[in-house]
């Protein structure tokens, strides 16, 4: 049961029973990192993290951070720089991405299946300082698009600490960040085609994390699987933030398959999962689908759950998955409650501290675009005040793009969207990028990258293509290659498909639902 009064806000509708909504203080910790050496502080011998060959307790971690702030600091690093972060899930990239935190460092996080294209805007944009990647080729990449005075480390970050009298572990300065200090620059492509970065600050990541501890009823003693990635705000922001400001302890399941899942839950004594659409179909899939009766909670993001998988999963498990809402701009936003029904096909109510409103615009009567306000909203892009701008309203709601709708007792349901944009497996894939690529090659007079609705992944990625020569067409599977070197492989079409024309308006501009 929930808190509830006439007066009380909406999200007072996640709050435990007997819980007074004025006092909860989303920012009150200061900052993550700040909550985290507390936690580890009071309880040192916590389980922090989990893989299958190594468990970390909280004073270790603690420890590890420490070191490898150290590392950082004697490198020359100082609060403010960018580090950009491309490996694989570990406990090494945690450890490093804590210790950045900590030390008020820039954390980067990019996808580790990025091509050199997507890498060296990235770094060109955000003038990292230092890049952690356990490839080297992606070291160079950086090192050549952001200038060759970078730093390239790997995860375990093997930099000297330095000679005696240098810097010492006791003289750094940790856990200082205040609420508006950058934590984390995220970048997410927009319309233009040119991927944005999303500033979130220490006190965007701090309430959306302390938001769904409290929601979720997250407490330390909860295990989760996370076999999300962390480059992605989903695994990162959520996930890890989440499991260790809880005390908690997060399972690191660093490739997802539904026996990994599954097997990790069973021999760690997992409590909760937090999955993507995907993820979740093929755990329906899987003959031990039932086994995930063992968790107390399992929480579906990024893209929308459908309501006969919804179904699936509960008539197979008894599980009813709680479906949310986020973005990479406000981290988390809406939800579903932990007490009381969670509905298929809509992601629930506003989440402690956050404000949501339906700006209806030119939309279907009774939805409109979502407008977000809270302790949760990013500042705005780096360094593009214009798309900052343009992201606004004029009173300071953040326009998500995303259409919604109430349902008559006020659940909110994700009906459309406003902008373009393709979600693949949880992942967002902005049509005008992927366009950008296509047309450099000769074959290619015009394009349209679109969406098509898929039972497994949300949706597929199609190109519709207008061939330059229509006499030889184009080969479609030379210009999936094509794109493949240039592009991560999420965001590379599933179909080509061509066209004489492509159908547009009297303004020539492209018709793209026609399609």
């Amino acid at each position: 049961m929930t808190s509830s009064s006439p007066d009380a806000p909406t999200w007072a509708r996640h709050l435990p029973l007997g819980t007074d909504p004025a006092t909860i203080d989303l920012l009150r910790e200061g900052s993550l990192p700040a909550a985290w050496a507390r936690r580890w502080a009071a309880a040192p011998d916590a389980v922090a993290l989990v893989t299958d060959t190594d468990t970390v307790r909280a004073a270790d971690l603690d420890e590890r951070t420490r070191d490898v702030a150290a590392r950082f600091a004697q490198a020359g690093l100082h609060a403010g720089d960018r580090v950009l972060m491309s490996a694989h899930t570990s406990v090494d990239l945690v450890v490093a991405h804590v210790a950045a935190l900590r030390l008020g460092l820039v954390v980067v996080p990019v996808n580790g299946a990025y091509r050199e294209r997507e890498v060296a805007h990235i770094a060109r944009d955000s003038e990292p300082r230092a890049a952690v990647v356990d490839d080297p080729a992606r070291g160079e990449w950086v090192r050549a698009a952001a200038g060759g005075d970078v730093i390239v480390t790997s995860p375990a970050v093997e930099l000297p600490v330095g000679p005696p009298d240098a810097l010492t572990l006791d003289a750094l300065t940790l856990d200082a960040s205040t609420p508006s200090d950058l934590a984390l620059l995220v970048y997410t492509s927009g319309t233009t085609g040119t991927p944005k970065g999303a500033m979130l600050t220490h006190g965007n990541v701090l309430a959306s994390s302390e938001a769904v501890r409290i929601a979720w009823r997250w407490t330390a003693a909860d295990r989760l699987v996370l076999a999300l990635p962390l480059f992605h705000v989903h695994g990162l922001g959520v996930g890890l933030h989440g499991a260790m400001l809880c005390g908690g302890a997060a399972v690191l399941v660093p490739q997802f398959s539904p026996d990994a899942v599954l097997d990790a839950a069973a021999t760690q004594g997992a409590t909760m999962f937090f999955g993507v659409p995907t993820m979740y179909a093929r755990l329906a899939d899987s003959p031990r689908v039932g086994e995930l009766a063992s968790l107390r909670l399992c929480v579906s993001g990024s893209a929308p759950l459908a309501p006969e998988l919804h179904e699936r999963i509960t008539a197979a498990s008894g599980v009813h998955v709680l479906e949310r809402y986020g973005m990479t701009e406000t981290v988390m936003n809406v939800s579903n409650p932990y007490d009381g029904e969670r509905r298929p096909g809509t992601v629930g109510f506003p989440l402690p501290g956050v404000e949501v409103r339906l700006d209806d615009g030119d939309h279907d009567e009774g939805s409109g675009e979502i407008l977000l306000r809270g302790p949760n909203v990013f500042p705005g892009y780096w360094r593009r005040d214009d798309a900052t701008a343009d992201a606004f309203d004029d009173d300071g709601w953040f326009r998500s793009g995303d259409v919604g709708a109430y349902d008559p007792d006020g659940y909110l349901r994700i009906v459309g969207r406003a902008k373009d944009l393709i979600i693949t497996g949880g992942y967002n894939v902005y049509p005008r990028e992927v366009e950008d690529v296509l047309l450099e090659h000769p074959a290619v007079a015009e394009v349209a990258v679109i969406g098509e609705a898929s039972a497994e992944w949300g949706e597929t990625v199609v190109a519709v293509v207008v061939p330059a020569d229509p006499d030889t067409g184009v080969d479609a599977d030379e210009l999936l290659a094509f794109a493949a070197a240039r592009l991560a492989r999420f965001k590379c079409p599933r179909q080509v498909r061509t066209v004489d024309v492509l159908p547009r308006n009297a303004l020539g501009k492209l018709l793209r639902h026609e399609l």
